[in-house]
């Protein structure tokens, strides 16, 4: 099988760094497993790496989409596999790094359909419903009967999520109960740092600072000017949407930065819980992120 490495993790926990050496080391490329850097202008509440970050390597989905679009993990995946074969038919290793997991579990597995065929009128049916409800309603009628797929499905992915209501009705059978689970497309290793939880979150902090230093306000701002909705789905990522609730009440920016940081440890808490999931996924500590280790890591691992 051809071979990927997966640099993965929480957020602020040195991912895009560890991915670039690596990539450097390896005669890699980076492929970007982020659901916010994929849109055009958003910079600084993203961290999206710099053009001195990448240090001259080649990353993929970065600025691949308008602000103002929807973007789910099928889109990822009908653009990033691709990407992932070419650097393949290159010779060249795909470096994935990110922290969307959805976006990285696309990439690595074969995510099965179920055996049910398909049907129209069933497709139709809630097809109707996510356009006059919304994809919550949509989302929420999944959890009703199928927890356990709703729990690895995320809102915003309705293909997946009509496929799963219609093998239900279809079958009358969890979609979750069908035996058509992770199968790996790639001999993939997957690298996480794993920092004790007290100096990650104060590296989250560090972070959220720096982002109000280098002008998140004004990034925001200007996004506002141009016209992106506040309830476009770019602007509900973290920073952003807590930046414009702020504005809208005036509150100082010491409040928008705690409510922030408290958002964010939120979110690397679940994006922990998602990765210890992963199959073969191996944590290592923060000394060893360092591309010499990853490649004896490699080394041991094929």
């Amino acid at each position: 099988m051809k071979k990927v490495l997966v640099i993965c993790g929480a957020t602020a926990s040195g991912k895009t760094r560890l991915a670039v050496d690596c990539a450097l080391k390896l005669n890699g490329e980076v492929v970007s497993a982020d659901s916010q850097l994929v849109y055009k202008g958003l910079n600084v509440g993203t961290a999206k790496p710099t053009s001195g970050e990448m240090c001259g390597v080649k990353h993929h989905m970065i600025d691949v989409v308008e602000p103002t679009e929807a973007f789910n993990v099928g889109d990822y995946a009908e653009k990033a596999l691709p990407i992932v074969e070419n650097l393949h038919f290159q010779s060249k290793l795909p470096v994935i790094c990110g922290g969307t997991g959805f976006y990285i579990n696309s990439i690595l597995f074969d995510l099965g359909y179920g055996n049910a065929p398909a049907d129209n009128k069933i497709r139709e049916k809630y097809s109707k419903i996510l356009k006059e409800q919304g994809k919550e309603a949509l989302y929420n009628i999944l959890k009703g009967v199928d927890a356990e797929s709703a729990e690895v499905l995320h809102v915003n992915d309705t293909k997946r999520i009509i496929r799963a209501l219609e093998i239900y009705e279809l079958t009358g059978k969890k979609k979750s109960e069908q035996d058509d689970g992770l199968k790996a497309r790639y001999d993939y290793t997957a690298i996480a740092i794993d920092y004790p939880r007290d100096e990650l979150y104060d590296r989250i902090n560090i972070r959220v600072d720096e982002m109000f230093r280098a002008g998140l306000v004004d990034e925001v701002k200007e996004l506002l000017s141009q016209g992106i909705d506040e309830n476009c789905q770019c602007m509900q990522a973290i920073g952003y949407k807590e930046v414009i609730q702020c504005l809208k009440n005036n509150d100082l920016q010491s409040t928008m930065s705690d409510i922030i940081k408290q958002n964010t440890r939120h979110y690397a808490k679940r994006q922990l819980t998602f990765f210890k999931k992963l199959p073969k996924i191996r944590w290592i500590k923060p000394e060893e992120a360092c591309a010499d280790r990853i490649e004896e890591i490699l080394n041991e691992t094929h």
